[in-house]
């Protein structure tokens, strides 16, 4: 996995778009932390690329509300699960 500064985006965007392709998955970083994945895509794969995103996402956020409820010994209702949920998701 290729990682790239947001200045190598901003001087030279056209070795990375040739790049892409090839290395399938960029991270840029700024100061050194990565903050955003760069993967190809087109229009035949858009909604289903977005989807698997989107799919682990929620797969990750329910990781860490088990991982966080397990170390903190806190026990949720299914209902209290629930209104985490719709919370996290309105603030979106």
């Amino acid at each position: 996995m290729k990682f790239i500064t947001v200045r190598d985006l901003r001087t030279s965007p056209a070795q990375i778009w040739k790049a892409l392709p090839e290395e399938q998955e960029m991270i840029l970083t700024n100061n050194g932390k990565p903050i955003a994945l760069i993967t190809p895509i087109n229009e035949s794969d858009l909604e289903e690329t977005l989807s698997s995103v989107r799919k682990a996402r929620a797969q990750s956020a329910i990781q860490q509300m088990q991982f966080s409820s397990m170390s903190n010994k806190i026990k949720l209702s299914e209902e209290q699960i629930e209104a985490e949920i719709k919370a996290t998701r309105n603030q979106r």
